[in-house]
């Protein structure tokens, strides 16, 4: 029996091992024809193991517990009986505008992946919609979906029970209801959360539990909310090209070009593929190299086939150095000059992860793959890392300073190579005249002729904006002037540290931080970097070049009737040199009290770490008390 299982449940089903799960197919197991035509389209033939045990068994009715890594494809373990249940249901009563599956995850990104692959394997059922609900996102077009009626909902602990408490999500039609790694939402203390959302759901239903272990907490919630469940067990068995170097960038979303940009002008590699999660984004990041000097070309599922095949071959041939692709429309792709996989946007389970960089350093060729990821997505690295059994080391970002050096020499070589190869006396000759007849240097001609031919395209990249000095060496863990220790984390690039005046004291949670700062501050929730909540403060991830009006506007925010009071974090006085209760202290300066209450729960208790405590039971523990490091990887 595989580690941590639970002794309540009533029957351990291991999945079938690779070789039985590589005989079967999801045509042989009872799947709705418009499910099964949905699954080939994304190019579905076989299932893996743990969605050839589970499948069965949720088509028979079972409530299920799935023990699983993440990245071994059990989101259409639970997705695809789910909706041929759906399928059979309509054809007996009709198509209903009720709510009928209900998804919990534990992130925003998780939410938009699973309701992504709903989407796709629905798109053959008429009048079928899925909608994704989550915090730190406006509540308007959530409510007019659920108003128009959504059939799966996808959300995140904090918005459901936001909805469920408006009267917007309706569960009493609710058939079938998933917990989507479920060991990771306790973790992050939405315990009391899920509870509550399974407490308001109909006696009658369907439930699938998923998780990367079995802990206790998740063992009484499935002996509480589970009706003699079946356990699947799947140990993955992903590895990774020991040849493929493998390394990650921390870099928020508004950098992830430049950050490219900088290393693929450093790095020395043949051909590159860069991974992306959407059609739309193939087409738009291959705009963007392009515009940028690359020659780049984009394949996703909606290329036609010939046109696929005559873009790889470009890329085999060397016409063209850089694919932009999704995971579906990379299967099978097998080309030699591919010496680089850049995760763009990084996979949300280990197979895809797996897949993509084993486009590099095949056939004992050496590789190199490059992951992009901000804070929030700091657990999804730490899966992968445990599911390949390998290191991702962190890499630095070239400095401006040496991508300029390196233009400048590299424009020098061309004008060099131009005076030695092109005839330029036609040119020659119209400089000398126009110095003589304007009266200008021929210098500056040149330097006009030079930004002529540079276009729209700068010669030299500024710089990413920065945090100060102090703070950077907090967070490489050396000691400031002060001999603070910082915040517990890596500064991403393009942020800084701030410090707000609220903190457990105050009972303050991530999710009220980040729509306080959001609204008044008008910064979208995904530039909100990492949340690290102390006793008597808050240390916020926030871009570090905030405008006049946002510095203004963040003056005068409160959460819980409290003035934040942000400020640069600048480390704080050794325990002798600093007055006692110097933090207690309200800060003097007082500011307009004109401000909005905010909602303290308008997104998502995400703390990180492994670290940190365990939360307490009852309201501590919602609110993030109880924890001596409290961090956030999503907010």
């Amino acid at each position: 029996m595989p580690e941590n299982l639970s002794p309540e449940i009533s029957e351990n089903l291991d999945a079938p091992a690779a070789d039985d799960a590589a005989e079967l197919l999801f045509t042989d197991l009872n799947l709705d024809a418009r499910v099964l035509a949905a699954l080939t389209d994304v190019g579905y033939e076989k299932p893996s193991p743990i969605q050839a045990a589970t499948i069965p068994v949720l088509l028979e009715g079972r409530d299920v517990v799935g023990l699983a890594q993440t990245g071994t494809g059990k989101t259409a373990a639970f997705a695809v009986p789910a909706l041929s249940k759906m399928a059979e249901l309509a054809d007996i009563n009709g198509v209903s505008k009720n709510t009928q599956v209900l998804v919990l995850a534990p992130t925003r990104e998780l939410a938009l992946q699973v309701a992504e692959a709903f989407t796709s394997y629905a798109r053959h059922m008429d009048g079928f919609t899925v909608l994704p609900v989550y915090g730190g996102s406006p509540y308007g077009p959530q409510l007019a979906g659920l108003r128009r009626g959504a059939q799966v909902v996808v959300g995140t602990p904090g918005r459901v029970i936001d909805h469920i408490s408006k009267g917007s999500l309706d569960l009493s039609a609710l058939e079938y209801v998933v917990l989507d790694e479920a060991d990771e939402m306790l973790r992050m203390g939405f315990a009391e959360d899920v509870e509550q959302i399974l407490s308001s759901t109909p006696a009658e239903k369907q439930v699938a539990l998923f998780s990367a272990t079995m802990p206790p907490a998740i063992r009484r919630i499935a002996k509480k909310y589970l009706n003699d469940p079946a356990e699947i067990a799947v140990k993955g068995k992903t590895t990774t090209g020991t040849n493929t170097r493998q390394r990650y960038l921390q870099v928020m979303g508004p950098h992830k070009l430049d950050a490219m940009t900088r290393i693929l002008e450093v790095e020395d590699y043949d051909g590159i593929i860069a991974f992306v999660r959407t059609k739309m984004a193939t087409e738009d990041l291959a705009d963007k190299l392009r515009s940028r000097g690359f020659s780049a070309a984009a394949i996703n599922g909606d290329i036609p086939q010939q046109q696929r095949e005559r873009t790889v071959e470009a890329l085999r041939e060397g016409k063209i150095d850089i694919l932009v692709a999704t995971d579906v429309a990379a299967r099978g792709l097998d080309v030699e000059r591919i010496s680089l996989v850049v995760n763009y946007d990084i996979p949300h389970d280990t197979e895809s992860y797996v897949h993509r960089i084993g486009r590099t350093g095949r056939a004992g060729r050496s590789g190199d793959a490059i992951l992009f990821m901000t804070p929030r997505e700091k657990y999804l690295l730490r899966s992968i890392e445990k599911a390949t059994r390998q290191p991702v080391e962190q890499m630095q970002l070239p400095s401006s300073e040496s991508i300029n050096e390196l233009r400048l020499n590299k424009f020098a070589e061309k004008i060099t190579k131009t005076l030695a190869s092109e005839d330029v006396a036609a040119f020659r000759d119209l400089i000398a005249s126009y110095e003589q007849e304007h009266n200008v240097p021929a210098a500056e001609i040149a330097a006009a002729l030079a930004v002529m031919a540079q276009g729209s395209n700068p010669l030299l990249v500024k710089d990413i904006p920065v945090a100060p000095a102090g703070q950077r060496e907090r967070s490489e863990g050396r000691k400031d002037a002060f001999g603070s220790r910082g915040p517990t984390r890596t500064l991403t690039e393009g942020n800084a540290t701030y410090r707000i005046a609220v903190g457990r004291r105050q009972r303050v949670m991530p999710g009220s931080i980040v729509g306080a700062i959001a609204n008044e501050g008008g910064l979208s929730s995904s530039q909100i970097g990492g949340i690290d909540i102390r006793a008597d403060h808050t240390l916020v991830e926030l871009p570090a070049e905030l405008s006049k009006d946002q510095w203004r506007a963040l003056s005068k925010t409160r959460i819980g009737g409290e003035l934040i009071h942000l400020e640069l974090d600048k480390g704080r006085k050794p325990n002798r040199e600093r007055p006692a209760g110097e933090f207690k202290k309200p800060f003097k300066k007082e500011f307009s009290k004109d401000s909005k209450d905010f909602k303290k729960r308008d997104g998502d208790t995400r703390f990180s770490s492994d670290s940190a405590r365990k939360p307490r039971s009852g309201k501590a523990a919602g609110a993030g008390l109880g924890r001596s490091n409290a961090q956030s990887d999503q907010w």
